[in-house]
């Protein structure tokens, strides 16, 4: 892998938020702004990071395959996904230390994605709680995900009061049975404040099961989404457990290293899945082009984390609903320019894999104009 840089120095000007043109500014601004603890800890990913260089590499040997004449003049790049409609089939995946890039913790995200109009996915171990988030956007939906930290009782606490508080679904992390090593912090010897949020006893995660998730579904009447699927068998086994989303997830790059990046994932998944639930991706969409190649593979929605929290720290909730509405601009002219006008119209055709990349895979390679720069 080609070396790391200390540091990045680029030749965009400094620009107040309205006038933020290029997603690749948030990431200048946000690396401005952010000690190296936070910024490592949004960036970094497990071990060797090699499943995180793996998301962006799968999306970058991903080719378009336009088609033209196709009258495009009305692209509609909106969405429906947990009967919601959505301006971008967009949710903002749960970052457990969001608190650490700004002050309205998880509130932000929230406030954003009802001012945009996507979805947020809310950790369990991210401030200020789901009660005071749920009451920052009270009349927009958003989705929460829990961490199992206790017995059956703590699971269903946290069921209940997501359902009191309007949560529209309930998501459970499956891949985080044994926490990994983030090395980029353990070098500084940094805990993020959602690692001491979270605890460290992790047994109840160990000990989580299919029996588990069905004694939840027998109880309580909310869409169920498992997020960390990585396999065609556990996404069988989801449908023949009704689950409602299928959220393949390979933690960004940071629980299992040496995993499969998130686009080489998903077709084996949507396969498996056959229709019978959502299928959702994330792992490295930064990118419009990104959520349109998951979108041509299948994908019913995207999340994304880093994104988020790369906007979140340049400034805010309005600098995430700036973020957002660049990435629209990009969704909407790779449709254009692929010759569809809508979701619908795309599939598998539309690509080319195994294309030639251009640059070294890193998390931050899809901002050519900037160094990554740790």
């Amino acid at each position: 892998m080609a070396e790391q840089k200390e540091d990045f120095e680029t030749d965009l000007p400094h620009v107040e938020l309205q006038d933020y043109e290029t997603l690749q500014e948030f990431a200048k601004a946000a690396k401005a702004k952010l000690d190296q603890n936070a910024w490592d800890y949004l960036f970094g990913a497990a071990y060797t990071e090699t499943t995180c260089r793996r998301n962006r590499q799968a999306l970058d040997s991903m080719a378009f395959r336009p088609r033209v004449l196709r009258d495009v003049e009305y692209v509609d790049a909106s969405a429906e996904f947990l009967n919601q409609k959505l301006r971008l089939p967009v949710v903002l995946a749960p970052i457990g230390s969001m608190q650490d890039f700004d002050v309205e913790a998880g509130a932000g995200p929230t406030k954003a994605a009802a001012e945009f109009g996507c979805l947020h996915m809310l950790s369990s171990v991210c401030a200020p709680g789901l009660e005071d988030v749920a009451a920052a956007a009270p009349n927009h939906p958003k989705i929460f995900q829990l961490y199992v930290r206790g017995d059956a009782n703590f699971v269903d606490d946290h069921v209940k009061r997501a359902m009191d508080n309007g949560f529209i679904a309930f998501a459970f992390t499956v891949d985080l049975d044994y926490y990994s090593k983030r090395e980029r912090d353990l070098a500084k010897r940094y805990v993020t404040t959602g690692r001491r949020l979270a605890g460290y006893n992790e047994d109840h995660q160990m000990r989580f099961s299919w029996d588990d998730v069905k004694r939840v579904q027998d109880k309580f009447d909310i869409p169920i989404i498992l997020k960390g699927i990585a396999t065609a068998e556990d996404a069988q086994v989801c449908v023949e457990n009704g689950i409602d989303v299928v959220y393949v997830s390979n933690h960004g790059g940071r629980q299992l290293d040496h995993g499969r990046g998130g686009l080489d994932v998903l077709p084996e998944v949507v396969s498996a899945v056959d229709g019978k639930a959502k299928v959702m991706l994330d792992g490295g969409i930064m990118r419009g082009a990104d959520l349109v190649k998951a979108m041509a593979l299948g994908a019913d929605a995207v999340g994304m984390g880093r994104f988020q929290g790369m906007a979140i720290a340049a400034g805010g909730a309005r600098a995430l609903v700036r973020a957002l509405e660049i990435l629209e601009d990009e969704v909407r002219a790779a449709l254009g320019m692929l010759g569809v006008t809508s979701y619908a119209e795309l599939d598998a055709s539309h690509l080319h894999p195994n294309a030639i990349e251009v640059r070294e895979p890193h998390v931050l390679s899809c901002f050519p104009l900037i160094e990554e720069g740790y």
